[in-house]
């Protein structure tokens, strides 16, 4: 009997030692959970969005869309604000990360 209980306490110890020894990476990767964007955390002063006015391929009319900077991906599809037309936005952004340009086209 004292050997189960030996046994049990050297097995919650190593678990208490692995548990105290998590940090927010780790415990990302368990859970296959993407990095969250935490303000002052990041590279530099970058906010994590921008908002740009740009001009509809179709329609010409002027409208501003908000640019996430924390997405990994260069492009995305929005639709017009006015005719409802699916427009393909690039964001340029340089090495820190920060927004340089947004190109926008006709997606047909």
């Amino acid at each position: 009997m004292d050997e189960v209980k030996r046994d049990k306490a050297q097995e919650l110890e190593a678990l208490r030692r692995r548990i105290a020894d998590l940090d927010a990476h780790s415990i990302d990767s368990l859970y296959g959970l993407e990095p969250v964007y935490e303000p002052g955390k990041g590279p530099g002063d970058l906010l994590p969005e921008e908002f740009v006015a740009v001009q509809c391929p179709y329609c010409g009319e002027r409208l501003e869309t908000r640019v996430d900077l924390t997405n990994d991906e260069p492009s995305y599809i929005e639709d017009c604000q006015v005719c409802c037309r699916p427009i393909e936005f690039t964001a340029e952004r340089d090495d820190g990360g920060a927004l340089l340009a947004v190109k926008v086209q006709r997606v047909d």
